[in-house]
């Protein structure tokens, strides 16, 4: 059986032979096995990278080399990161795709992602850090997928309705999740609805799951649900928008400080400036449709999405 070695794993390759250190030898392996289709034409392969990378570890302990980070790591960006979790082709890529500038591969073939890849997506005036990963799979599941969905601050569960496996998968990624002792995903997204029946699938499978899972359904192909995807997860990671103004001037609505649902105008307060929490007096609160003069409020007041506060001090 032929190895069919993607460009991903020739470009690891070629990492590994440039190396100079024990710290970016261990991280072109970790690529390079990462990288590698999983099969049988290419189990020999495979155990002689876990070799070779077994014996970099060893001798990069042996020396008190520092350790690389981790190729699968993805430094968190925006106002949260979401790691998309699902069975293979429930469309992952395609979503990162169409809502972010990244650029995963996407074809019809399974574990077409290989690597994580990160994109960021817009809410309104808010960026989102979407995550593509590998599928969780009965054949083979990445060992670091764990570690990934962990960094993130949620994870959804993405599924195409139109799979007759799709319950089978969905099991298998809640399965799998307990067994790393990780949080379920906050949302269920419903891919490739505008394929025939796909509306009446995704009505049935989120009728199913109501009591475990809000639903979204999205269609890559045409667009529709990606607003409402956008915000549901905006919704999900439970985060306001703040924005602040001077007296008499205007606020600026386009840069929104971002909290965490639950915080208070002192919160707000610090993240503005220190100064500002430590000597803030009162604020007075407005809102884009609401009251002209604003509302005198203490510094425990609970604000709320697209708040606007001046602050006196």
């Amino acid at each position: 059986m032929p190895a069919n070695l993607g460009p991903e794993y020739l470009a690891a390759e070629e990492e590994h032979r440039r190396a100079q250190t024990a710290a970016e030898r261990i991280a072109a392996l970790e690529k390079m096995y990462a990288t590698l289709p999983k099969h049988k034409g290419t189990e020999k392969m495979q155990a002689d990278i876990r070799r070779r990378l077994s014996q970099a570890r060893k001798e990069s302990q042996k020396k008190g080399a520092s350790h690389a980070v981790p190729f699968y790591f993805i430094p968190r960006e925006g106002a949260g990161q979401v790691a998309l979790v699902g069975p293979a082709n429930s469309g992952k890529s395609s979503l990162v795709r169409a809502l972010t500038h990244a650029l995963p591969e996407v074809a019809a073939y399974p574990f077409t992602t290989r690597l994580p890849t990160p994109g960021m997506m817009a809410f309104e005036n808010v960026q989102i850090q979407l995550v593509d990963i590998p599928p969780v799979s009965a054949d083979f599941t990445e060992p670091w997928l764990a570690q990934v969905i962990r960094n993130a601050n949620a994870s959804i569960l993405v599924v195409d309705v139109n799979d007759p496996g799709s319950l089978e998968g969905i099991e298998l990624v809640e399965t799998s999740l307990r067994e790393w002792r990780l949080p379920p995903p906050g949302l269920l997204v419903g891919n490739k609805i505008d394929q025939p029946g796909g509306e009446d699938n995704f009505a049935a499978l989120a009728d199913l799951y109501q009591d475990r899972y809000r639903s979204a359904p999205v269609s890559t192909a045409t667009g529709r649900g990606l607003p409402g995807f956008a915000y549901a997860v905006f919704d999900l990671l439970e985060l306001v928008r703040v924005y602040t103004k001077v007296r008499g001037k205007k606020p600026d609505l386009s840069a929104p400080y971002v909290l965490k649902r639950g915080a208070t105008v002192l919160d707000a307060a610090r993240h503005v400036h220190k100064d500002f929490a430590e000597h803030l007096k009162f604020a007075r609160l407005f809102h884009r449709f609401g009251e002209h003069d604003g509302l005198m409020v203490d510094r425990r007041h609970v604000v709320q999405d697209e708040d606007i506060l001046e602050f006196h001090i």
